[in-house]
């Protein structure tokens, strides 16, 4: 929708690894961006810092094969934190020159006007889309050409492969263009003009909304595929139905079908028996999905995250994604060890610059391999790593991974979890429960210590005779358990596991619940 941008730079920090995503797409998109150097105020900030992080920018546009305009970018020093912009450093400008006029300045002589004409017919790409319980479908964009006024005839197209297809006619109800953070209502816009229409219920974004006369449809814009898929499906555990108050198939599949109306990362296909797979661009993406619907009171299974392979000329393909990784020294061994099991190859390593005892690590590792890596990471450099990911792209498959987790303790009785018995099963690995909670057979409630599942029973409750004794075991002291929050869950649970999602708790479960089940199933293949 925009002509130019204006990448913003920590002057202290240089540019993350973040910057190089958006980065990437603004240059992919033939935009010239403007670079603003923010928080020139501090202490630490020098002329020679801003000029090595300056280089360092210099460096990413050319990495990312920028044009020779794209590089002859301006710079401004800034900090928005006391309100001013300037072309060259300073610290503490003139009072006069305190305010982001030279910003605004660089934009108008820098960012060319957009290129449009008024009289032709009326076309406009669709770039962010919203529902309104009364508007119903409101469709953002940029108008490229033409005029519109309310109440005009229009059409929605989209390319396909055999040509334009004309997706549905209806007329425009409303017009609104932003003003500020506010909404204000419209009676016409034109060519440049960046609007928001309602009337239209099916076009989407990527799709093109023009007069009825055109039939040519815009270039669209290239979204990254998905690359993970959950299989959402009823809560049917013994102690479903206590919490939430959405528990039906039917309910879960209307709410998917609403989030993929508004959310383009997401694809959702209904499964079989009341199941959905949601096709999404990583567990994090999902895991909001997931407590969304948790906070508004549905009750589901989740399956643990899939990554979607492809097949191209007889060889299996599979995500691919780059890592970018800051990890204090002494933390490097043990991260390299960790994602080597994870099928990740470095790419780059070396020192962080202006960090002394920080090391940078580029690695590609497979979609895979990162599911629930992020938990592990935290706790592995003490909260003090920082970790970035991006898709890459599809490549050959890497083979399996290596022993990323141990066996779990599996529940085979049903009702009150005890003190007494959590006791005797501390020695066997991590707990994961409470006693007071509420189990039942094959649910999950610790780690076992070992590469086995065992199964345990965490409502054994002690033996009571009529002969006293001076005892010496009523104040039992367990450690602290491990309470698995939403995320961490998603990266925890196996192939033959699931996760019973409900408005007030989250369990780890067994997919059969019956011990023999289990065997019996264990025995045949994996996938």
């Amino acid at each position: 929708m925009v002509e130019g941008a204006i990448l913003v730079v920590d002057a202290g920090e240089g540019p993350l690894a973040q910057t190089k995503f958006v980065l990437a797409k603004a240059l992919k998109y033939g935009l010239r961006p403007i670079l603003l150097l923010n928080k020139v105020d501090r202490p630490a900030v020098s002329e020679e810092r801003c000029n090595e992080v300056e280089t360092l920018v210099f460096d990413l546009f050319a990495n990312l094969g920028a044009t020779e305009e794209q590089l002859d970018f301006p710079v401004l020093y800034a900090s928005a934190k006391e309100g001013w912009a300037s072309s060259t450093f300073t610290k503490d400008p003139p009072t006069e020159q305190r305010n982001m006029s030279q910003l605004l300045d660089t934009i108008i002589k820098h960012v060319p006007s957009p290129k449009a004409s008024l009289d032709a017919p009326f076309q406009m790409l669709v770039s962010m889309m919203e529902k309104d319980f009364y508007l119903g479908r409101i469709l953002t964009g940029r108008i490229s050409s033409g005029t519109i006024r309310v109440g005009d005839r229009i059409h929605g197209l989209r390319s396909t492969e055999n040509g334009v297809l004309k997706i549905e006619e209806g007329k425009v109800v409303k017009l609104m263009k932003k003003k500020g953070t506010n909404i204000a209502l419209i009676d016409s816009a034109g060519a440049g003009d960046i609007i928001s229409m309602a009337g239209m219920a099916s076009p989407s974004i990527g799709h093109t909304v023009a007069n009825t006369e055109v039939m040519t449809a815009l270039p669209t814009v290239e979204l990254d595929p998905p690359t993970i898929s959950m299989t959402f499906s009823v809560n049917d555990s013994p102690l479903a139905g206590r919490d939430g108050v959405h528990l039906t198939g039917g309910k879960i599949g209307d709410r998917l079908m609403s989030e993929a109306e508004t959310n383009l990362a997401i694809n959702v296909l209904p499964g079989l028996s009341e199941s959905y797979e949601v096709q999404g661009r990583g567990e994090l993406q999902l895991g909001i999905l997931i407590e969304n619907m948790r906070r508004e009171g549905f009750e589901l299974s989740v399956s643990p995250p899939k990554v979607m392979y492809k097949t191209e000329n007889d060889q299996k393909l599979e995500p691919i994604e780059e890592v970018t990784i800051e990890v204090n020294d002494e933390h490097v061994g043990l991260i390299m060890e960790a994602l080597s099991h994870r099928r990740a190859e470095v790419a780059d390593m070396g020192p962080v610059p202006g960090n002394v005892g920080r090391t940078r690590l580029s690695l590609t590792c497979p979609s895979r391999g990162l599911v629930g890596y992020r938990s592990v990471f935290s706790s592995d450099t003490r909260g003090t790593g920082f970790m970035h990911r991006a898709f890459l792209s599809y490549e050959k498959y890497r083979g399996p991974l290596g022993n990323v987790r141990k066996g779990v303790l599996v529940s085979m009785g049903y009702g009150t979890i005890t003190a007494h018995a959590l006791t005797s099963l501390e020695a066997r690995g991590t707990l994961f429960v409470t006693p007071g909670m509420e189990t039942y057979d094959g649910m999950i409630v610790g780690e076992h210590s070992r590469d086995s599942d065992l199964d345990v029973n965490p409502v054994r409750t002690k033996e009571l005779t009529n002969i006293r004794a001076p005892g010496k075991d009523e104040n039992v002291k367990l450690s602290p358990p491990r309470l698995m929050t939403l995320e961490e869950a998603i990266g925890y649970v196996a192939s033959d596991e699931l996760i019973e999602v409900t408005p007030k708790a989250i369990r780890l479960r067994k997919r059969y619940l019956d011990v023999n089940k289990r065997k019996s199933m264990s025995k045949r293949p994996k996938e």
